[in-house]
């Protein structure tokens, strides 16, 4: 779904993730990455699930779960809004995504058989070059 605001979700039915939680992380992730702006109205519950052809209820579930962790704010009458960024929760969020990143590395390196000294050499190259 991509309306006229700025909210993209697009659910996989193949995907073993539960809708709910394809619809958070993917408002999460948008909000995270600045194409959803602070303060900016999201759809409200009621038309997003329309559009995505899905329950209200799976809807409410996602928007409850942002709200919860920090990402959105609901104004009573009026709908669901982006929420100030918490610059705290999302170096939070950058820190697991870089603690994730770093676990696919050494298992991939387990698997050529390298050494700790080699994927130091490697991240002190990719270091040297943003130089």
């Amino acid at each position: 779904m991509n309306g006229g605001d700025g909210v993209t979700v697009l659910i996989d039915n193949k995907s073993g993730t539960p809708i709910y939680d394809q619809i958070y992380s993917q408002i999460k992730s948008q909000i995270i990455s600045g194409s959803l702006r602070e303060d900016e109205l999201l759809p409200s519950i009621r038309s997003l699930a329309k559009d995505l052809r899905i329950s209200f209820i799976t809807t409410k579930r996602a928007y409850e779960e942002l709200e919860r962790d920090g990402f959105i704010y609901t104004v009573p009458g009026k709908g669901c809004y982006v929420a100030r960024k918490n610059t705290e929760l999302l170096r939070e969020e950058n820190l697991k995504k870089i603690e994730e990143h770093m676990e696919q590395i050494i298992h991939l390196a387990a698997s050529c058989n390298l050494t700790k000294g080699d994927i130091l050499e490697m991240i002190k190259l990719e270091l040297e070059d943003m130089a």
